[in-house]
């Protein structure tokens, strides 16, 4: 990874944090996410540290808020000569925060919709372009195999709210978004695939945990860097294992109207 830029969201905890560390000890220059200037400066000096000195930048934003997400992909355009890959990792759970209760980011979405799915939608569509132009790119969701379909008849949960089903649509949009890149590019330039990293590895967001954080950034550090992957798009795996995502993903139609929403909802703020 010896001179390619990657940007990681979520880089200042659990599985992105270690995702961090491997890319700074394979040569990479990571671009260090978080919404707390404490807790990124933490992060930022450890990987400096860890070998990583003059190859760690970082950018705040809290992604609860898509003003400070389409501030943030500005000032990485501003700043940044290439982008090799971006990885979109941060999320929250079925309950933290929240316990279980219904939150709405700062423009009124429904939390775990906005922060899992809405501001990696508009971080990759502001910082497209430098991906291409870095081209061949990569972009990576981690997503989850906890997968709900969208109901587009009450998106936002308003009727009937449960935690596990806004998590769960949440990342299943996520797949979605992902095989729409990839149909925009030849692989070749840009390449998009989504991941199932680890079951319940041990993040604040897991309760009890059963994988290892090593087993998720072995799989997510392979879509990242893997020459085997090279040409492969739209895909989703389970660890290191290609596999079928729910079908609402393969439904043209639903992802067709999950991105008018999309771009209607980001532009609206």
């Amino acid at each position: 990874m010896t001179g390619r830029t990657v940007l990681v969201t979520g880089a200042t905890d659990g599985l992105g944090r270690a995702l961090a560390h491997e890319l700074v000890g394979s040569g990479a220059t990571v671009l260090v996410h978080g919404r707390s200037a404490d807790r990124i400066a933490s992060t930022v000096a450890e990987l400096e540290r860890a070998g990583g000195e003059g190859r760690v930048r970082s950018y705040e934003a809290d992604f609860a808020s898509l003003a400070e997400v389409r501030e943030m992909a500005e000032r990485v355009l501003a700043a940044e000569e290439r982008l090799d890959v971006l990885v979109n990792n941060a999320g929250i759970g079925t309950n933290v925060p929240g316990g279980g209760e219904r939150m709405v980011s700062a423009d009124g979405y429904e939390l775990r919709f906005a922060v899992n799915y809405l501001a990696g939608y508009l971080l990759t569509e502001q910082l497209r372009d430098l991906l291409s132009r870095s081209a061949p790119a990569r972009v990576v969701y981690v997503s989850s195999a906890g997968q709900a379909p969208l109901d587009f008849d009450d998106l936002m949960l308003t009727r009937h709210y449960n935690g596990v089903q806004a998590y769960c649509q949440s990342k299943l949009a996520q797949i979605m978004e992902a095989i729409d890149l990839s149909e925009l590019f030849e692989p070749g330039e840009l390449s998009a695939n989504a991941l199932h990293p680890a079951t319940y590895m041990p993040t604040k967001i897991v309760p009890s945990p059963m994988s290892t954080l090593q087993e998720g950034v072995e799989a997510t550090y392979r879509l990242i860097a893997s020459p085997e992957l090279d040409g492969r798009s739209g895909r989703y795996y389970n660890g290191g294992r290609p596999t079928r995502a729910h079908p609402q993903a393969y439904d043209r139609d639903a992802r067709a109207r999950l991105a008018a929403i999309s771009k209607e909802l980001t532009e609206a703020v």
